[in-house]
């Protein structure tokens, strides 16, 4: 059986001296992605919530997410874990109509029909889908596209949806510099439609029973009111040429002087200049990290403004950089993983995180595999997830802010069958950490 376990924060480690032991929900994790492009609901009103508040709290303008959050927070703050864990290819099976964008509890607030936050997109255009890969699983996605004359004043059902899907891609590759970290991404032909509709994503994971569902809500061709420019035709003007800001063996920062344009720019691409793959999006940020690079490497990027009709601008100018060497990689965090004390059966471990960047963090995920079979039984410092070998350790509401060179400690107790081992991977948001 697919077991997943959410463990609940404990205020600090003196929970372990006294041998603290915390309950396990039975309860699904939460995390392991979402679209943020076209933005899934969960995903759109999570960043409603998070740009109309203040120091971290949630304060959507969107009425149909401050309707969600009223009855449930979990789908904002877990945006990218709506999620079935043994769904196994049967959803029409286990979800009933009106339940499609929130087939679970935690997310049944997402159901309700009305006028939630769309992306504006064009009939027929070629997009890049963005999804976000907090935890990379094999498996397939499939898109579906509402019928034309369905009813958006009623809950989505299957009869809502075409027949067939209008998409589908197995195992996408996988980059980082997502709007979010690390992301899967492919080119996706959109369907000939106008008007409010919604884009139904299935990901079935093909090595666990495991399948997660995004409504993203969609106005083609800009109809909708107040949210539609489709008169809009002029593209944005070419972003300032990029500079390097850092250089490390594998990754760069990137920077530039932002578009103008008379709706407002949406969302900025980093292109490879040789090949014109998108290698980093932001929604509106002037500023990227462009990661997975190969070290003492010539690389060329540009970068390509777009506005909410899918207008481009040119491509701006060049900037070339070369790679450091190798022994200067993965330098925008580091992970010290210590295990402090073992038993027959178990152990307890402290990890610490540095923040090598130039930036200061506002919040932090920490994400690591198991090669040793642990399983995690409590936490302190942090807000711990669980699935399978995979772990993946939050901020706490009162240690996410980590300074530039900063650092920040948490800990966690752990059952194993065998002898205890470090993890040899970690990342952080998505990015590879350096190991002390």
């Amino acid at each position: 059986m697919n077991l997943a376990r959410r463990i609940a924060l404990i205020g600090g480690a003196a929970a372990l001296a006294s041998g603290f032991a915390v309950a396990l929900p039975s309860e699904p994790a939460e995390a392991h992605g979402g679209f943020t492009f076209p933005a899934t609901r969960t995903y759109a009103c999570y960043k409603d919530g998070i740009e109309g508040g203040s120091g971290g709290s949630l304060n959507p303008q969107n009425p149909m997410c401050q309707q969600a959050l009223a009855e449930n927070s979990y789908g904002f703050w877990n945006w990218f874990g709506n999620l079935i864990s043994d769904a196994g290819g049967r959803h029409r099976e286990i979800i009933p109509d009106g339940k499609l964008c929130g087939p679970t509890e935690q997310f049944d607030a997402f159901n309700a029909p009305g006028d939630w936050p769309a992306t504006e997109v064009q009939s027929g255009d070629t997009v890049t889908f963005e999804h976000n890969a907090w935890a990379a699983h094999p498996g397939t996605f499939t898109q579906y596209i509402t019928k034309d004359g369905w009813d958006p004043s009623q809950p989505l059902g299957w009869d809502d949806l075409e027949p067939a899907p209008f998409d589908e891609v197995t195992n996408p590759p996988k980059r980082s510099g997502g709007v979010e970290g690390a992301e899967y991404y492919w080119d996706a032909t959109l369907p000939d439609k106008s008007g409010r509709h919604v884009i139904y994503s299935i990901w079935q994971r093909s090595d666990s029973p495991e399948a997660f569902y995004n409504c993203s809500d969609v106005i083609f061709g800009g109809d909708g009111g107040d949210n539609g420019n489709e008169d809009d035709t002029q593209a944005p003007t070419a972003p300032g040429a990029p500079t390097a800001d850092s250089v490390s063996g594998d990754a760069v920062d990137l920077s530039w002087a932002a578009s103008s344009d008379n709706e407002g720019v949406t969302r900025y691409e980093v292109r490879d200049a040789a090949t014109g793959e998108t290698v980093a999006t932001t929604s509106g940020a002037t500023s990227a990290t462009v990661g997975s690079l190969d070290p003492e490497t010539d690389y060329s990027f540009n970068v390509v403004a777009l506005d909410a009709a899918g207008n481009a601008s040119d491509a701006s100018p060049a900037v070339s950089v070369t790679t450091d060497s190798a022994d200067n990689t993965s330098g925008a965090c580091t992970v010290d993983f210590t295990i402090a004390n073992e038993w027959s059966g178990g152990y307890s471990a402290n990890v610490e995180l540095t923040n090598d960047s130039d930036s200061a963090l506002s919040s932090w995920t920490v994400d690591w595999e198991f090669s040793d079979g642990a399983t995690v039984t409590n936490a302190w410092s942090a807000d711990v997830e669980q699935h399978e070998a995979h772990v993946m350790a939050s901020n706490a509401g009162w240690n996410g802010s980590v300074p530039a060179g900063g650092s920040v400690s948490f800990g966690f107790n752990a059952e194993t069958t065998g002898s205890a081992a470090a993890p040899e991977e970690f990342h952080l948001d998505g990015s590879p950490c350096s190991t002390a």
